[in-house]
Parts: C-alpha cells; sequence; structure tokens
C-alpha cells in the first residue's frame, strides 16, 4: 500500500494583492467620480484672494534690478518688517519669485503684480484648470519666458528695446489686478455668480477670528462696496483702523490685509440683535467667509433662509478641506466658493 503524502505548500499573496489593487482602484474611481460630478455643478464656483484697489500702483516705479531677491521659502530673505519696505523690493525690481506653497493660490502673487512686478511662478502650467482660474496664467507663462530671456543680464545692460518690452508686460499685470483682482471685484464676481447682484444687506459670519486671507480680503471688498450695510460678526478687528493695535504681530505681519477699514464702518448695536434680525430676514445674503472654521447660526440660517441666499467661502489649502464636505452642501442648493479646486 502506497501511502501519499501531501506537504502544504504555501501559496503566494496573489489574490491578496489583487484584491487589494481592485479595492484601491474601486476608491480611485469613486473619488473621481465625486470630483466630476462636483465640477458640473453649477452652484460650486472658483474663488481666488484679492488685493485692495489702493494697494496698486499708478504708475510703473523704476527699475534697479532684474529679479528681486526676496525669495519665498528662504528667511534670511525675509528682512522687510513693514509694508512700505516690502512693496518697495517689488518696485524695483522687474521679476519676483512666487511659487505654490500650502496652495498653488497665494497673496504674494497680489502683491508682486500689483506693485508692477511680473511674477516669475516656475511650474505654473501644472497648476490644475479651476484653480487660480480667475489669475492671468497666460501672462504669467509669458513672464517665465521673458525672464528666462534676460536672468542672465545685468539691469544696465538691456537695451532700450528690452527695457520696454519688461516694462509692458509689469504694466498688463497692474492693469489686470485692477480690473479683475481687487476686492471689490472678486465680491462683484460672488455676487454675478450667486445669482444676487441685488443684494443690499449683507450678513458676513465667521467663528474664527484669526487671519484668514481668502475672508478678509473678500471681507474688505463687501465692506468696501456695501459699507455699514455689510455687518461682519463677529468683527474682524485687524480689518478696521484701530488704536494700540499691533498689526505686525498678525501672519505675515499683517501686511496688505489689515488696517483697512475706518472704524465707524462697523455698527456694534447691530451685534447685540444678529439672531433676531436672521429670524426678520434682515438681510439680504448671508455669506460664511470660512466655512471650515466655524458656521454660527446655521440652523437659524438654514431654517430662515433659501439656500440661494446663502454663501459659503472655502480658503483652505491643498488637501485641509474634503470634497465631501463641499458635495454636502451643493446638494442642498448653496453656493460653494473653492480656492483650491
Amino acid at each position: 500500500m502506497i501511502n501519499f503524502r501531501f506537504n502544504k505548500i504555501k501559496q503566494p499573496n496573489i489574490l491578496i494583492k489583487d484584491q487589494n489593487d481592485i479595492i484601491k482602484k474601486h476608491n480611485e474611481a469613486i473619488k473621481e467620480r465625486r470630483k466630476r460630478d462636483l465640477y458640473h455643478n453649477k452652484n460650486l464656483h472658483p474663488i481666488t484672494f484679492s488685493i485692495p484697489e489702493t494697494k496698486i500702483i499708478n504708475e510703473i516705479s523704476k527699475k534697479t534690478k532684474i529679479m528681486s531677491s526676496l525669495i519665498p521659502g528662504v528667511l534670511s530673505t525675509y528682512i522687510y518688517n513693514n509694508e512700505i519696505d516690502y512693496y518697495e523690493e517689488y518696485r524695483k525690481s522687474f521679476f519676483a519669485t512666487t511659487i505654490k506653497k500650502g496652495g498653488w493660490d497665494c497673496l504674494r502673487h497680489y502683491e508682486i503684480m500689483a506693485n508692477g512686478c511680473i511674477p516669475y511662478f516656475p511650474n505654473i502650467e501644472n497648476c490644475p484648470v479651476n484653480t487660480m482660474a480667475l489669475l492671468p496664467k497666460n501672462l504669467i507663462i509669458e513672464g517665465n519666458k521673458l525672464y528666462e530671456k534676460y536672468k542672465n543680464r545685468n539691469i544696465n545692460e538691456l537695451l532700450s528695446d528690452e527695457f520696454n518690452e519688461c516694462t509692458d508686460l509689469a504694466q498688463k499685470f497692474v492693469d489686470y489686478t485692477r480690473l479683475n483682482l481687487t476686492t471689490n471685484k472678486i465680491t462683484e464676481y460672488i455676487l454675478n455668480k450667486s445669482n444676487n447682484k441685488t443684494a443690499k444687506k449683507i450678513l458676513f459670519l465667521s467663528e474664527d477670528p484669526d487671519p484668514d486671507y481668502l475672508r478678509c480680503l473678500t471681507l474688505h471688498g463687501f465692506k468696501t462696496i456695501f459699507g455699514e450695510s455689510c455687518h461682519d460678526y463677529p468683527i474682524i478687528k485687524h480689518l478696521y483702523k484701530m488704536n494700540n493695535y499691533n498689526y505686525s504681530n498678525l501672519y505675515g505681519k499683517g501686511i496688505t490685509y489689515t488696517n483697512l477699514l475706518e472704524r465707524n464702518l462697523h455698527n456694534d448695536n447691530f451685534d447685540k440683535t444678529i439672531k433676531e434680525d436672521i429670524i426678520n430676514k434682515k438681510y439680504d445674503l448671508i455669506v460664511y467667509g470660512s466655512y471650515h472654521r466655524g458656521t454660527p447660526f446655521f440652523d437659524l440660517v438654514t431654517k430662515y433662509y433659501d439656500p440661494s441666499k446663502v454663501i459659503f467661502l472655502c480658503g483652505q489649502d491643498i488637501g485641509d478641506c474634503c470634497h465631501d464636505s463641499h458635495i454636502e452642501l451643493l446638494n442642498k442648493g448653496f453656493n460653494v466658493f473653492v480656492r483650491e479646486l
């Protein structure tokens, strides 16, 4: 009688690996489908930072160097402690480097353009089409090529037509910024895209008073257009001109986005009746300046206001917010404006 002895053969983890790959691909497909659905929603809109019109130069300053010595990410070049000196660095330079940091959108882009300087933005071609959608990406690409042409030259070596070529492009950036990227223009963009052009009274709600560039700059636009009729609750103190307030202790040393508004543009009496005013629909439009950082009175607002009259802004960096949270709001009919789409 022959005895057969069967040894247990260890099977490779091929099936497990294949299964994991299938699950991974399935999850990726779901994410892509959600992203496509998200982008096709009529109530989802790209948005960018902006800059107060008062920060934009009226004419190109005398240029003394090709490239600014201020390099993002290189802390040793962060030598400017006040707005005047910081802006002057850009005004005397033909080009200034700017890069993607926490997100593609960066306040530095606007400060460079507003001061008659050409942004040199490596890898701008990789920016998603719906991110920085309001910026002149084609002009930036043109500026990159121009910098490559002159980067090894001294400014005193430029011929008259070469100097004019750089000056003309710098002027195009100034003009584009004034026409499209001021805080007022972004406010108008929000009102147009959300079909709220007839709104007269705005309630701008926040929870976290700390600086948030998108919230702060957009609020400045609303306050500039509507004055006291746009009520920010709670008051974003660093936007206002206040005595004994150390703006330089804030993020980015408070440059560009602080100390902008007269204090009388905030009516403290309106703070006392917020709930009643929401219930009585005193305001034509409710704007949440940073919905990831808090949505005060959300239940009350959604009870008394149609979703078309409620706007949510998202100024978070890449990866700091979830597309699912946008979808949840969009499915309820709210308008959502997102910086890093």
